[in-house]
């Protein structure tokens, strides 16, 4: 008998527990969305940080939650303060930096200790933080390339602006990087008072004229062609012209050679008859003096 009802004490205490385990997750299980972790401040000297969710218990624990989702950057650098080059040909470009909080345990809590979950999932704390530090490795590595190397050559380009900036920003990571717009920067914008602009100008006048000789020389080498083929087809046309009229005059000569023949042909047969017709008068002539004779 105290066996049994040692054994129903047990089952009801397993049964209560499960009920109190089951109504602490219900009730104070949190959930965590996509994009966000969270930070729960428990008893314990550091932190938990889940991805998923976990019970949060009131006044024991503390709990907040930081966006880790993607965040972009715009560095826009135009006239007079576009990108110089090696060639100090000034580049007007935008590129998009698409930056994150790495989502691992240990950079999550970094970015949390260092700045706080709020303000890290601030635009402005974004912009703030590595504005400067991107701007910086876009001249860093703009000084490396000539304009036209930069503008053929934009995944270079990309891959080395990512290559100085470094994947690893104390929590926060780098995913990548995106040429939005690159042009030359108009010559109206640049400063001819600035030695890099001076130098710059000089460079795109060296450039534009060398251009334009090879424009100029591109187009008298078309006018050649055209000229050139236009001759060749004339003096084409010219010849099957000349055969056309060879074979006119041989086929009008084959006709009156034939002509000839056939008129002579007549004239033969037409004399032919004119004989024999003069022979039958002759003869038709002396038959009759024949007769008249023998009637004397």
């Amino acid at each position: 008998m105290d066996t049994l009802v040692y054994i129903l004490l047990v089952a009801a205490i397993a049964v209560v527990a499960i009920f109190v385990i089951a109504l602490l997750i219900t009730r104070f299980y949190q959930k965590v969305e996509q994009g966000y972790a969270m930070i729960v401040n428990t008893m314990r000297a550091t932190p938990d940080v889940t991805f998923t969710g976990q019970i949060v218990l009131p006044i024991v624990h503390k709990k907040e939650f930081m966006n880790i989702s993607l965040k972009t950057i715009e560095i826009d650098r135009r006239g007079k303060e576009g990108l110089i080059c090696q060639d100090n040909i000034r580049a007007d470009i935008k590129v998009t930096f698409f930056v994150r909080v790495n989502k691992t345990k240990d950079d999550v809590l970094k970015v949390a200790q260092a700045i706080g979950c709020v303000r890290a999932s601030a635009q402005e704390t974004i912009e703030e933080l590595f504005s400067a530090k991107f701007s910086e490795a876009l001249k860093t590595v703009g000084k490396r390339l000539e304009f036209e190397d930069l503008y053929a050559e934009r995944d270079r380009f990309r891959d080395e602006i990512i290559q100085v900036i470094g994947k690893d920003l104390n929590g926060y990571v780098l995913e990548d990087a995106a040429i939005d717009f690159l042009e030359q920067t108009p010559m109206e914008s640049l400063d001819p008072d600035n030695i890099l602009d001076a130098q710059g100008i000089r460079k795109i006048t060296e450039l534009t004229a060398a251009q334009h000789i090879l424009t100029n020389q591109f187009e008298r080498d078309e006018e050649t062609k055209i000229k050139r083929r236009d001759v060749e087809a004339r003096e084409h046309i010219l010849e099957l012209e000349r055969i056309e009229a060879d074979a006119e005059a041989r086929q009008a000569r084959e006709v009156a050679s034939v002509r000839a023949r056939e008129e002579a042909e007549q004239e033969k047969i037409a004399n032919e008859e004119r004989q024999k017709a003069e022979a039958a008068r002759i003869a038709a002539d002396q038959e009759l003096q024949v007769l008249e004779q023998n009637r004397l």
